[in-house]
């Protein structure tokens, strides 16, 4: 609605305009939850006067401040929040310091904060839609975030009663988006980085760039960071309002250790500790039991057994009754020396087994990719023809092959006769036929009057043949294929 001056600071209902803007909410949210549906929610100006300012609406139907970009004086970068970066600023008109996050365009985020008035939720003044500037405008928080604030040395200061306050104070921020908003909403993204503190030291969460309303949340997308996150959100399965339980109970955890959840393990390790192994971070053995057991409720892998904020709540005011309570906790917390190892040995552990996960990961990686070559080979193989291409190298020979035989033959007969006395004929016939050396072998007997006739013929042949012949030489080259593995497996 542009053109309408903005008047006041606070939600108010128009009764003039039952079926206005409420019904818009209330097809935006589609839950018979919503106590606004049939009403209108009208969003007027926080600070009377602004000159200028006008009402613009959101596509899901609400209103909120357009500031004008050129009434903003940027200062310094404060950080990244998510899907933007967050700046320190001067509202000029209002000589108002303020923090504001850029944006690609102006998103749900708008929607969600429009709608918001809590005092542990950031206070939304208006945004900026001047393409292609757009912004989100709220309160400057001047302290920082939680997270800066547990990594000082201020941090060491920390008793139970500041611990105890914080906690309640993150409690009821949750339980007004979860229970008591008009329109019910999960952060998706709680974290200490995404709390912030004022100057007074109240907190107030801060960030709904992953949220969503809660009618809305049958599947998420991947968003916030996994030493945060619930399992059902890191494996985008559908989640509820005990997602952001789980990452309240890890907040938790950093107030009473001041240290950083999963240290030195990268967010995809710790995304698979945490789905795959339930690793949780580790909770000293000298921590109070009260605090260590909300802890671990928080941390159950099945969410409808975690505790909601409403419970949480009762439990933080049951344990601020415990008279015992402040004495073990301080003392815990002056102790840090003691039982800081246990976390370390914790850690060491985790880094350790994603060590032999990255090996064993290694591993596969490099069997599948032989696996791969190994079946590319063999489709390369089945496409080709029956009868794989030859190279040739034809060449051919005249030549004259000459064969000559030669063949000699010897023949002998002899015929002896030996009368009954014939010793002195004999003894002559054997001198001549040891001058025939071995010519007759074995040789006979000899007896006296032995009468010997001998024949003997030589015989010789000799032939001489020529032939023409032509040879030829092909040499050939087949293609062949070859594939081996050293895989042992």
């Amino acid at each position: 609605m542009p053109g309408v001056p903005l008047a006041s600071c606070h939600l108010t209902e128009d009764p003039r305009r039952p079926r206005g803007l409420g019904e818009a909410l209330g097809r935006r949210c589609g839950s018979k939850q919503v106590e606004l549906a049939g009403k209108a929610l009208v969003l007027v100006e926080f600070i009377r006067g602004v000159p200028g300012g006008h009402y613009a609406m959101s596509a899901g139907g609400v209103s909120f401040v357009q500031i004008r970009f050129n009434d903003i004086i940027f200062y310094e970068n404060c950080g990244g929040g998510s899907f933007g970066s967050v700046y320190r600023a001067r509202w000029m008109s209002q000589d108002r310091e303020v923090a504001v996050k850029k944006l690609l365009k102006v998103d749900n985020e708008v929607e969600i904060l429009s709608v918001l008035s809590h005092r542990n939720i950031i206070q939304f003044y208006g945004a900026i839609q001047e393409a292609p500037n757009y912004a989100i405008v709220t309160e400057y928080a001047s302290r920082g975030s939680l997270y800066e604030y547990l990594s000082s040395i201020e941090s060491e200061q920390m008793d139970i009663r500041q611990i105890m306050t914080w906690a309640m104070e993150i409690a009821k921020g949750m339980h007004y988006l979860h229970s008591e908003a008009p329109i019910k909403v999960i952060h998706r993204d709680l974290k200490s980085r995404n709390v912030v503190m004022t100057a007074d030291k109240v907190l107030k969460i801060c960030d709904f760039g992953a949220s969503k309303f809660h009618s809305h949340t049958t599947h998420m997308s991947l968003v916030g960071t996994f030493p945060w996150m619930a399992p059902e959100v890191i494996q985008s399965l559908p989640v509820s309002e005990t997602c952001d339980a789980y990452s309240y109970g890890v907040v938790l955890w950093e107030m009473l250790t001041r240290e950083v959840p999963f240290k030195g393990l990268e967010g995809l390790q710790v995304a698979w500790l945490v789905v795959e192994k339930n690793e949780r971070l580790t909770i000293p053995s000298s921590c109070p039991a009260s605090f260590a057991d909300l802890m671990r409720k928080c941390w159950l892998t099945e969410p409808k057994e975690r505790p909601v904020f409403k419970h949480i709540l009762s439990t933080l005011e049951f344990m601020s009754n415990d008279s015992q309570l402040p004495e073990q906790c301080n003392s815990f917390l002056q102790n840090k020396a003691e039982w800081r190892c246990e976390i370390e040995a914790t850690l060491e552990r985790l880094k350790k087994l994603e060590r032999d996960l990255s090996t064993k990961e290694q591993e596969l990686k490099e069997r599948e990719h032989r696996l791969k070559i190994w079946e590319r080979k063999l489709t390369e193989q089945s496409s080709e023809p029956p009868f794989l291409p030859v190279a040739t190298k034809i060449s051919s020979e005249l030549f004259f092959e000459s064969r000559m035989e030669e063949s000699k033959s010897l023949e002998m007969a002899c015929e002896i006769r030996a009368p009954s006395n014939g010793e002195v004929d004999g003894r002559s016939l054997q001198a001549m036929m040891e001058a025939l050396g071995d010519t007759l072998v074995p040789r006979p007997t000899l007896c006296p009057s032995i009468r010997v006739n001998m024949r003997a013929q030589q015989n010789s042949s000799k032939s001489c043949r020529v032939r023409k012949r032509h040879k030829i030489h092909m040499a050939l080259a087949v293609g062949d294929f070859h594939w081996s593995s050293e895989d042992s497996d």
